[in-house]
């Protein structure tokens, strides 16, 4: 692994480490071996330890007194807490969207959407995923809002490896392609109502997939 160069050490140190969670390379409640990527990352403990509270305020790992860090394991309760909230800003997203939204940004995203169809049909489901979330970051950054981007983007970081790798039925993926017209449709309108509907009830397949049990303790598969 390349070596980090002089400047913010400790953020690009994060974002390695934050990387190294969502590709699982980090396994979640696993503990953050400290001097083994100090070695990698060619720094000292001390940038490296002000990753780790950066992550930790961001929710990826958890700080153990005297121990180091730890990987943050998902239950289904927090993803569905997470996604909860995500769906509530997807919709104030989608709503302020249609007040300052570029025509450049509605064709940019109607392209996505056709690439996105091409990627599922040709079996490419790594290259669906991620034009997927590429529509969801292009419509939250329309919503011309620094606050609402950040906090969208924290909280996406946390679930994205659930949210944007699961296995999908012929029936859901018909209403995630339906759902994703009626976006670009109702954006193009400038309808924010409609929009904001359609983006809160985006995520409740994901949603549905965690209702089952609530519990603190049901540890989500990695």
């Amino acid at each position: 692994m390349e070596k980090i160069r002089q400047g913010s050490l400790y953020g690009e140190a994060a974002q390695r480490i934050r990387t190294m969670i969502k590709d699982g390379r980090l396994k979640p409640g696993t503990r953050v071996p400290e001097k083994q990527l100090c070695e990698q990352f060619g720094v000292s403990r001390t940038p490296l330890r002000e990753a780790l509270k950066v992550l930790a305020s961001e929710g990826f790992v958890e700080l153990l007194p005297n121990r180091g860090a730890r990987v943050v394991k998902l239950t289904r309760r927090m993803l569905k807490d997470t996604l909860d909230v995500m769906s509530a800003l997807e919709g104030l997203s989608g709503e302020l969207a249609c007040q300052h939204v570029s025509s450049e940004e509605i064709d940019t995203m109607r392209h996505l959407h056709e690439q996105m169809i091409t990627h599922y049909e040709n079996g490419d489901l790594a290259a669906y995923f991620e034009v997927n979330q590429r529509i969801h970051e292009t419509l939250v950054a329309a919503a011309r809002n620094e606050v609402l981007l950040e906090t969208y983007n924290n909280l996406n970081e946390r679930v994205r490896r659930f949210r944007f790798s699961q296995e999908m039925s012929p029936a859901l993926w018909e209403q995630v392609v339906g759902e994703h017209e009626q976006m670009i449709a109702a954006l193009e309108n400038r309808d924010s109502e409609q929009l904001g509907r359609i983006l809160r009830g985006h995520l409740k397949h994901k949603l549905d997939r965690v209702a089952v049990d609530d519990t603190d303790s049901d540890e989500l598969a990695s």
